[in-house]
């Protein structure tokens, strides 16, 4: 069977831009979708044509990545745009790459304005409240937005989801949890263990205690059925993906990292259909218990509410957002 880029029209292809050039993913995103694809292949018919290199210049080890990927993307067929006004231009949707969540608040109200749907890499953004004025300003301007981590779309998160164990009755999940400054801290790397929680409890905390150490990040979540989920942030000895759940019909490990492919599968589906695949409510809820073990950090350990953080961070969001309600 003939791959779709050679007997597709150059107008039937669903055309993507990426803004930033400055993380791992944004190679690996570009060499998965512009292969050849048979017909029947969730990634048949896109295509990413353009990219806007520049993410980060504040945080060095985002920066630095830069050139090398730029060359990387460009010897893949992509074209390099000097402007987000210019991708916006020439695509049909978005891939917001771009590392450091600091910037996103103001590069997702160019891509909200234009009306393109955009996938947001984690983090959505650097603190709870610009999550918030994300998301209200793509409900402000109707344009879907969908963002999560690859280790959502594990086999065995995905399994346990669909009722592998029976009800889910506890989780404990870990990741690597690189800190960056200038963001609450398990944003920029331990939520890929807290979405592997969130995959498996659902939503539904009230409030997180944070216990952290040099090495060693504890976050443990109290849910309003008596639940309790916890994630291990790991920067010392043996890390990896993972964890257990504890289930009303068997206790099972969650599971290895599927790599990045059935997330693009769900992020290909997101283009065709303007729907994401996760509710708001849940993605806006893990950014929360991050932020309330953030506090927790910060007050000795003592729990903090989910209720709390919402509070706080929606009045910021608004201020954010100020100038799109006058």
């Amino acid at each position: 069977m003939l791959g779709i880029s050679a007997e597709a029209k150059e107008s039937d292809v669903i055309r993507i831009g990426i803004i930033g050039l400055d993380t791992s993913h944004s190679p690996a995103f570009v060499k998965e979708f512009n292969a050849d694809h048979n017909e029947d292949d969730p990634l048949a018919g896109f295509r990413v044509v353009a990219a806007y290199p520049y993410g980060s210049s504040q945080i060095e080890s985002s920066a630095s990545r830069i050139p090398a990927y730029t060359e990387q993307v460009k010897g893949m067929g992509v074209a390099i745009v000097d402007s987000i006004d210019a991708l916006l231009e020439q695509v049909d949707c978005v891939l917001l790459e771009t590392n450091d969540g600091t910037l996103h608040h103001e590069q997702a109200l160019a891509v909200f304005r234009a009306g393109k749907p955009v996938y947001i890499d984690k983090p959505v953004g650097s603190n709870l409240a610009e999550v918030l004025a994300i998301y209200d300003a793509a409900e402000h301007f109707q344009v879907p937005m969908f963002s999560s981590s690859s280790l959502r779309y594990s086999n065995g998160a995905q399994s346990i989801r669909e009722g592998a164990v029976g009800a889910v009755l506890g989780c404990s999940a870990h990741s690597p949890c690189k800190l960056e400054p200038s963001h609450v801290d398990l944003y920029w790397y331990g939520i890929h263990g807290v979405e592997i929680l969130y995959t498996c409890m659902g939503t539904g905390c009230e409030a997180v205690s944070h216990v952290s150490t040099d090495e060693f990040e504890l976050a443990v979540g109290r849910w309003g059925d008596g639940r309790i989920g916890t994630f291990r942030g790991i920067r010392a000895g043996s890390s990896g993906y993972g964890g257990l759940v504890y289930g009303e019909k068997a206790i099972r490990e969650i599971g290895k990292y599927d790599g990045y492919r059935p997330l693009l599968v769900e992020i290909a589906e997101f283009f065709r259909t303007k729907t994401s695949p996760i509710q708001r409510d849940e993605t806006i809820e893990l950014y929360a218990f991050m932020q309330a073990a953030w506090a927790s950090k910060r007050n000795g350990g003592q729990p903090v509410t989910i209720d709390s953080v919402m509070e706080e961070a929606q009045g910021r969001a608004r201020e954010m957002n100020a100038s799109l309600y006058r």
